[in-house]
């Protein structure tokens, strides 16, 4: 879609009523604005607000959501349209900066120039006819998901998992993993993020040296809810930019998805719609799609989106969670037991899968063995009542050697973290998928056997293990 610039249209209108993010206006000649166009309210020497119309009240009156805080504001202020949505800058002048959900700069930089390109962040998903199938596996560095759930270049993977499981950092680390030795553009959207975690990644983006392929688009947690529901959208709209104009490739980051499921739950409450099931909006799988099927593959560019879902109480069965992870090619699923046994990263190789383990588009060697892994953990989950109460000792031979593999198996897939060197002293591991089937293959096989446990405890490939081992 070619870029645009901003158009004035007659129809200028006055407040008439302020509540909170809620505006309603009044036309005072002209059309209204329709649904999705945004109008600018100027107040004295205030700033200028932008709002959103979500509804149409009657011939002369509609009501709107602010994307700013309207402190201050007050009844009578000038309205003015602009004829269509919310345009935010895109191209080569936002690499490197941070945005808010409307497009100003936000990081204390010089401003963009008068002349940069801009894009509406309201538009309609690619034809399907004109997208192209995700099946190249983009390979992370990390074990258990590169064997597990490996992710599409030009797909959707999700890290799913409650409070404190560590969706953040697996996310943070992918990013350190594959921004770095990635060519194409990065595009992050922290959706209801906390000021600290914005600042803590600005800084560590500057240090690793990525920033300069980066674009950082934030709504915060205490900006209103019309800036954190549009957050992803303005992000989606650079990344469109550099996918159909430039025929670039780009990795979309999204943190957190469930934020702005709950910025439209607050947009809905707000605007007077009845909830729909456990008080979420009734248009919940409409909004989610509308974010979900722009993430495409066009034209030979492709856009690759990771993105961190909270899971309200760990509830799997949560109508957002349903929702979102019905438009995924890759569930990554962090367990909370697994992080109060310290195998990190928490993810459950049960729960955990992908489209793309197929042989087909793996290979038969990959796919067996990602097989084989999960039924030996699975085997092991469902003898952990027994072992619990008797112990592993009144097991039988084959069980207990089962057992003691699938234990293996989970130690060998844990694995530290760059991110997280500073607060536990290890450095960070990646390991090449031909090396994590490798040592998997040998585990299965009873190679390891004879192997203490904590041999196999946060190391990378099976070689440094042995090394541990061996210096023992």
């Amino acid at each position: 879609m070619a870029d645009t610039v901003p158009t004035t249209t007659d129809g200028a209108g006055r407040v008439t009523a302020v509540r909170g993010a809620v505006l309603d206006i009044h036309i005072e000649d002209g059309d209204l604005p329709r649904i999705g166009h945004v109008v600018e309210i100027a107040d004295g020497d205030a700033a200028v607000i932008l709002a959103e119309v979500q509804s149409h009240l009657d011939r002369s009156h509609v009501r709107a959501i602010a994307l700013m805080p309207t402190g201050g504001l007050r009844r009578g202020a000038v309205v003015r349209q602009t004829g269509g949505p919310v345009l935010v800058p895109v191209g080569d002048a936002v690499l490197g900066r941070l945005l808010d959900a409307a497009g100003r700069v936000a990081d204390q930089g010089p401003p963009l120039p008068d002349d940069v390109l801009r894009a509406p962040i309201l538009r309609a998903a690619p034809a399907l006819a004109d997208q192209t199938a995700a099946t190249d596996v983009f390979e992370t560095g990390i074990k258990v998901i590169d064997l597990l759930t490996p992710l599409a270049h030009g797909g959707k993977a999700a890290m799913f998992g409650g409070a404190g499981v560590g969706k953040t950092v697996l996310v943070m680390e992918l990013i350190q993993a594959m921004a770095s030795g990635y060519q194409g553009i990065s595009v992050f959207a922290g959706i209801g993020e906390r000021s600290r975690e914005g600042h803590e990644l600005l800084l560590d983006m500057r240090q690793s040296g990525v920033l300069a392929r980066t674009v950082l688009v934030f709504g915060q947690m205490n900006e209103p809810p019309g800036a954190r529901w549009r957050a992803p959208m303005t992000a989606l709209a650079v990344a469109e930019h550099f996918r159909d104009v430039r025929g670039r490739n780009v990795l979309l980051l999204m943190d957190n998805v469930f934020r702005f499921v709950q910025a439209g739950m607050e947009v809905s409450g707000l605007l007077g719609r009845l909830p729909s099931r456990v008080g979420y909006q009734p248009t919940l799988a409409s909004e989610v799609a509308a974010l979900q099927e722009r993430i495409a593959s066009v034209g030979g560019a492709a856009v690759t989106a990771i993105e961190a879902v909270y899971v309200p109480a760990d509830d799997f069965t949560d109508p957002a969670v349903t929702a979102i992870a019905g438009h995924m090619d890759s569930l990554v699923v962090l367990s909370r037991g697994m992080a109060a046994e310290g195998m990190y990263p928490a993810v459950d190789p049960i729960a955990s899968s992908s489209t793309l383990l197929d042989p087909l588009i793996v290979g038969e060697l990959h796919a067996r063995t990602a097989e084989r892994v999960r039924r030996t953990i699975e085997h092991y989950r469902e003898l952990q009542d027994v072992i619990s109460l008797l112990g592993m000792e009144e097991l039988g031979a084959e069980d207990r050697r089962l057992a003691e593999r699938a234990r293996r198996l989970q130690r060998f897939l844990t694995q530290p973290f760059t991110v997280t060197e500073a607060f536990t002293g290890t450095p960070g591991r990646s390991v090449k998928l031909a090396d994590t089937i490798a040592g998997c293959r040998a585990i299965l096989d009873g190679d390891c056997d004879d192997w203490p446990e904590d041999s196999l405890y946060m190391v990378g490939d099976l070689e440094e293990a042995r090394a541990r081992l061996a210096a023992s």
